[in-house]
Formats: C-alpha cells, structure tokens, sequence
C-alpha cells in the first residue's frame, strides 16, 4: 500500500463515519479558530492602545513643577514662566520641533441660563501642533493672535454643543471670560481622548496665553510640552529638559520630566504578557481535541480489529496498517484545522464591513502555526492508536468479535 492509497483508504473509513469524524475534528476547528482570533485580537487591541498613546503627541516630553504640597506663596519663584519655556526654545534648538506651555485657570459663564465651571487654557501658536489638536469649525490661533493679544477663543466640541445647539453656530459668536468678551473662532477636540487626564477637560475654553496671563497672579506654565524632532532623542532630551529648569531655580525645586516611552514600553510588555496568556489558553484547546482524536482512534482500532486482521492475512504489512491509521489521524486534524483557520480569517476580515475606525491586521504567523500545530496533532496524538493497530496479531484479530 504506497501513500495515495493509504489516503483514499482513510477517507473512504472517515467518509463511512461522517457524524464521528465531525465531532472529533470539531476540536481542531474550535481551538484553530480560537489562536488565530487571539493571537488578531491581541494585536489589533496593542495596535490601538499604542497609538492611542502615540496620539496624545509624536514624540512628547511633558513638564511640570511639583509643590511637593507647599503653599503657592512659598514656591512661585520655582513655577516654569514664559521665561524658562523661552530658554528651552533657545537651548534645545534644532532638537525639537517645537515646545509650548499651557496656562490654567477656571471661570464660571452662562450655559443656557445656568452657570458653569470651565477650564480656561492660555496657549500659543504651537500648541495645536504639539498636542495632536484637530480643528473641526472655522481656524486655530496664529502668531498675530498671541502677539497682538487678541481677544478670540477656541472651544472644544463638547462645549460648543452644550452652548450654541451644534459646532457651526459657535463661530462667530461670543464668551463672557472675567468679565472680557471673547470671539468664538474655532471649535476643537483632542485626536486622542485624556478623558480629562490632561488640562483639556470636557468644557474647555482655549484663549492666548498673552491675554490670560494678565489674570494670573503667578506667571506659571504648567505644563510644558516640548516635541523632540527625532525619537532616538526623547530620553535625552527629557533628562536636559529637567537639567535646565533645576539650573534657572533653587536646588530644592523638584520637576516632573518625562516622556511617553516608558508608558508605550509599559503597554507593549502587557499586551505581549496578555497575547501569550491567550495563546497558552487556545493551545489547551487544541491538546484538549488532541487528546479526543487519539480516543476516538483507539476506539476506531478497537471496532476495526477485524478489519486489520483481514488487512495482514492478505499480506498489508505493519508498516502499512500504522500509516493507514496515522494518515486518518492527520487527515482529521488537518480538516479540522482547515475549517479552524477559515473560520479564524472570516470573523476579523469581516470587522472591516461594520467599521473602519478599527484596523484588523492578520498575522501571517498565526495561519502558519495553527496549520502545523493541527499537523502536529494529528501526528503525535493518533501515533499511540496507529502504533497498536500495526502491533495486532493476525491470529487473535481474525477471532475478534
């Protein structure tokens, strides 16, 4: 019996039992499914919370003074100022692309006969470019806007509807800040959400930071955002951003510089820990279907003892009777591991019918190895069942009953 004929044999005997050969590559199907759809899932969701991160700013290093719980009086000679933001401008030069600085308050207006808290940010030129801003209605500030102090504002979306009905009507139209009227000349959202995380909450005016620093008391920018122009560049940037500010005040002022790398290193460690977690669970599967296709094989063996008998008496050698109950054996794994990774493939390819804001990349990689784990578990689980199939005697099997 050459190989062809072996496989013609095995469907033929699979083809017989068809309900049984289902149940038994069902196994196959599920956990075949099942690493292909983890191992897609995984790295679809690390794709996103990547570049979730990545969009809060390319290349960011964030600045801040902490009080360490001080009162304001005691420590306003160490809060970063226009000044300090103007000297790393001129430090770092060609090192980045561009650094800004936000100035914080609150106020109070009047939302639909009622009043409400807003953040109120100071921002300059590049504060858009720097923070990942998208512009929705009418324009970002300029240069004229924060040099010739003008009286104009930004609101985020959120805010816009809540005042005016929807963002379009916003333009054009004005708000009462510290008793100043401001000209509404954009509405805005952040590419990525901070959920409030950030100085932008979800009522959240932007005006020159020229105009709101004469409300300050305190000339303070905080934070400070400064885009490095090449990523190899961020940690040591960061560690020149705090050289720099700790030199132009007192030794005991204490600066929070950091950068989004070890937050992007921290969430690629965790989806990578979570991606093998979920592949060990799925490669369970497939050793639990293992395991039933090597006891529907004995059971096979047992119920064709008969047959195998017969097989020797007319000459099949042992070789031949294991090759026969191996080439069923992977037959069924290597079906149902077909079926597995179709099924697999089809559920996140058809994600992109429903949405585009989420992009489903297949690894290659997981097809592959699902395809040779199904080999390796036909091979390695129906090798016991063939191995005592071959090693029947003749004799004892003809009087089999």
């Amino acid at each position: 019996m050459n190989f062809p004929e072996a496989v013609r044999f095995s469907l033929h005997a699979l083809h017989a039992n068809r309900l049984r050969t289902f149940l038994t590559a069902l196994g196959l199907i599920i956990g075949n499914a099942s690493v292909i759809l983890v191992v897609t899932i995984s790295l679809a969701s690390k794709d996103l919370i990547l570049d979730q991160i990545r969009g809060i700013g390319s290349n960011l290093v964030i600045a801040s003074y902490d009080t360490g719980g001080e009162n304001n009086a005691k420590v306003q000679s160490d809060f970063i100022t226009p000044n300090d933001l103007n000297a790393l401008r001129e430090i770092l030069g060609q090192r980045i692309v561009a650094a800004t600085g936000v100035m914080q308050y609150h106020s109070e207006i009047v939302v639909n006969g009622k009043i409400r808290d807003v953040t109120v940010d100071g921002i300059d030129a590049d504060y858009a470019k720097v923070r990942n801003i998208l512009r929705l209605q009418g324009r970002l500030f300029d240069d004229s806007d924060i040099v010739l102090h003008e009286r104009v504002a930004l609101i985020n979306d959120l805010l816009a509807v809540r005042m005016f009905g929807n963002q379009a009507s916003a333009i054009g139209r004005t708000v009462r800040i510290n008793q100043l009227q401001f000209t509404i000349v954009g509405t805005f959202r952040e590419k990525t959400s901070t959920f409030g995380n950030a100085e932008i909450t979800d009522e959240t005016i932007l005006i020159p930071i020229t105009v709101l620093s004469n409300f300050m008391q305190y000339k303070r920018v905080d934070p400070v955002y400064l885009q490095v122009r090449y990523a190899s560049d961020v940690p040591a940037v960061t560690d020149e951003v705090k050289r720099i500010l700790m030199s132009r005040h007192r030794a005991a002022a204490s600066y929070d510089v950091r950068n989004l790398t070890a937050i992007l290193d921290t969430a690629d460690q965790i989806a990578n820990v979570l991606t093998i977690v979920l592949i060990i669970v799925s490669a369970l599967a497939l050793l639990i279907s293992g395991i039933g296709i090597m006891n529907i094989m004995l059971v096979t063996v047992t119920e064709r003892t008969r047959e195998i008998g017969l097989r020797m008496a007319v000459g099949a050698s042992r070789h031949e009777i294991l090759m026969q109950f191996l080439v069923e054996s992977v037959l069924i794994s290597l079906v149902g591991g077909a079926i597995g990774i179709v099924i697999g493939l089809a559920l996140p390819l058809s994600v992109g019918f429903f949405t585009d804001r989420v992009q489903v990349t297949v690894s290659p990689w997981s097809v592959i190895v699902a395809f040779g784990v199904s080999f390796a578990v036909g091979v390695g689980f129906g090798l016991l069942p063939a191995r005592r199939a071959s090693r029947l005697n003749p004799t004892e099997a003809l009087r089999y009953e």
